[in-house]
C-alpha cells in the first residue's frame, strides 16, 4: 500500500462505554477500517475529557469514570476516508452514541510495513 505525501487524518472521539449490539463502537469502526482497506487505525485512551454535556469523564480514584474517552486515529488518501465517512456517521446514528469526526491535513514522511 502506497500513500502519497499529503493525505488525510480522520480523527474519531467517543466514549469507552458507546456500544452497537453489544460491540464496542471503536471496535466496529477499526474493524470496519480495516475491511475498507484502509491504511491502519489506531485506538488512544483518554485519562480525562468533557463534552457537549460538560459531564467530566476522568480516571482519578475518587471518580472513577466507566466511561472514558477514546480516539482513533487514521491516515489514508482523502478518497479512501471520504468514502469510510458514510459508515461511521450510520454506526454514530445505529448506536445512539454522542461523539465526534474530525478530518485534517497529514504530510506523511514514511510508511512502510514491516517484515513479517
Amino acid at each position: 500500500m502506497n500513500i502519497q505525501r499529503e493525505a488525510k487524518l480522520l480523527r474519531i472521539f467517543v466514549g469507552e462505554s458507546d456500544k452497537h449490539h453489544l460491540i464496542p463502537v471503536y471496535e466496529k469502526i477499526v474493524l470496519a477500517a480495516r475491511e475498507h482497506g484502509l491504511a491502519g487505525a489506531t485506538v488512544f485512551k483518554g485519562i480525562m475529557s468533557f463534552g457537549g454535556s460538560s459531564r467530566i469523564h476522568t480516571n482519578k480514584i475518587l471518580r472513577l469514570s466507566e466511561d472514558l474517552p477514546l480516539i482513533i486515529e487514521i491516515v489514508d488518501e482523502i478518497e479512501k476516508i471520504e468514502k469510510f465517512l458514510p459508515f461511521v456517521d450510520q454506526l454514530f446514528t445505529d448506536a445512539n452514541c454522542g461523539g465526534l469526526i474530525t478530518i485534517e491535513k497529514a504530510d506523511v514522511i514514511k510508511y512502510t510495513t514491516g517484515k513479517n
